[in-house]
């Protein structure tokens, strides 16, 4: 008798064990898109001369330049990004190769 139970649960869990796989019929593609913007360090005296005016006009002659960086989007669109700073306040300023403030 102790026998035909010892059978019965080994294959009661042996059928709650098994394991069913099967293949993928539907597989998943995964893509990666690549941001291409580059963006190039620039010398604050290399920036062309319109920039350099609109650095000087009244709305944002407070701010002084820190840093800036010539960004290229994948469009082929180019502004100057120049990092700035007004006493502990930092910011950043998107300007274009004519001089304008981009948005």
């Amino acid at each position: 008798m102790k026998k035909i139970i010892l059978s019965a649960a080994f294959l009661a869990v042996a059928g709650l064990t098994s394991v069913k796989a099967s293949e993928i019929k539907n597989p998943i593609t995964v893509a990666v898109y690549q941001d291409s913007t580059t963006k190039a360090p620039v010398e604050l005296k290399d920036l062309p001369e319109a920039v350099q005016k609109t650095l000087q006009a009244d709305t944002v002659k407070d701010w002084t330049p820190t840093a800036a960086f010539l960004v290229t989007n994948a469009d082929k669109t180019e502004y100057y990004l120049i990092n700035v700073k007004k006493g502990e306040e930092t910011g950043s300023l998107k300007i274009d190769k004519e001089g304008k403030v981009v948005q």
